[in-house]
């Protein structure tokens, strides 16, 4: 009796070791894209795509380094020019990104159209790659030119999956993803969905349209206003920092805090401002 006991007993501390030391499922952790990456996609929005991630770092530092040394030529002050600097070593990131939401914005009024002209194309009998190679002259003005660019690699190559790619990079937009993936997934796997899908898709992108635009329209003063808010203390700066008074008071270690802490409100209060008045993206998740 005791023999069956210690072999339970065994039993049971081996099953709670095992339990223990069996590895525990990880979550899925969804793949971060990598800085270099999104870089490249904001540039290819803002219509920049010549333009490298390190040509944009070094304008960056260009324009800080530059700013620097003119804030400290006419205010005398480092403290002041160091602020100064940061915030004209940011501009041309944060000029960039704007360009390249306003740019998304207007594609984002753009893509019902293209969907019904590829739409229209194909039920009139022509081909995927016919349609496509068609709106570089009859689709929107704005997207032309990178539709044309894709009929001459087509053209070029014969390859539509490698046009394809091409023509999903030279956009990068998620919702041009989201229509050369149907095309790609079409021309592989055949079916008579394509033009439903494709039609469901501009539904569902003009009720987006609509919903943005009144969503945009209520909150627009309410941001603008908190961006003055924002800039309005460092425009009164950089005026009194022309005077010498001004200049001497920060450059005391108690100003050098107060201008810290001034920046760092400043920075914290427009994170806040932007994460909370801006609406949600899409991402680009079929890339």
């Amino acid at each position: 009796m005791g023999t069956v006991v210690g072999l339970l007993l065994g039993a049971g501390l081996v099953s709670i070791w095992w339990a223990c030391a069996a590895p525990t499922a990880q979550p899925t952790r969804v793949r971060r894209e990598p800085w270099r990456e999104r870089t490249q996609d904001l540039l290819v929005q803002a219509g920049a795509g010549s333009v490298s991630p390190g040509a944009l770092i070094g304008t960056c530092v260009v324009a800080g380094l530059f700013v620097g040394v003119l804030g400290v030529a006419v205010s005398g002050s480092p403290t002041i020019a160091a602020c100064f600097a940061v915030m004209a070593g940011a501009a041309p990131y944060v000029a960039v990104k704007s360009r390249a939401r306003r740019r998304r914005a207007e594609l984002r009024s753009l893509w019902p159209e293209v969907v019904d002209d590829l739409v229209s194309g194909i039920r009139a009998g022509r081909s995927m790659p016919e349609a496509l190679m068609g709106l570089g002259e009859r689709g929107p003005v704005e997207l032309r030119p990178v539709f044309a660019r894709f009929g001459e690699d087509y053209r070029a190559t014969g390859r539509f999956v490698e046009s394809l790619d091409m023509l999903k990079a030279r956009l990068a937009d998620p919702v041009a993803d989201r229509i050369v993936e149907a095309l790609r997934m079409t021309r592989e796997v055949g079916g008579p969905d394509l033009g439903r899908l494709l039609r469901t898709l501009a539904q569902f992108l003009r009720e987006d349209l609509r919903t943005r635009g009144e969503l945009e329209a209520r909150q627009s003063w309410t941001v603008n206003a908190a961006k003055l808010a924002v800039a309005a203390p460092w425009a009164v700066l950089a005026l009194l920092s022309t005077r010498p008074g001004t200049a001497d008071a920060f450059n005391t270690p108690m100003g050098a805090v107060v201008l810290l802490a001034g920046a760092a409100s400043s920075l914290i209060a427009f994170r806040l401002m932007v994460r909370i008045g801006r609406l949600p993206e899409e991402a680009r998740v079929l890339r």
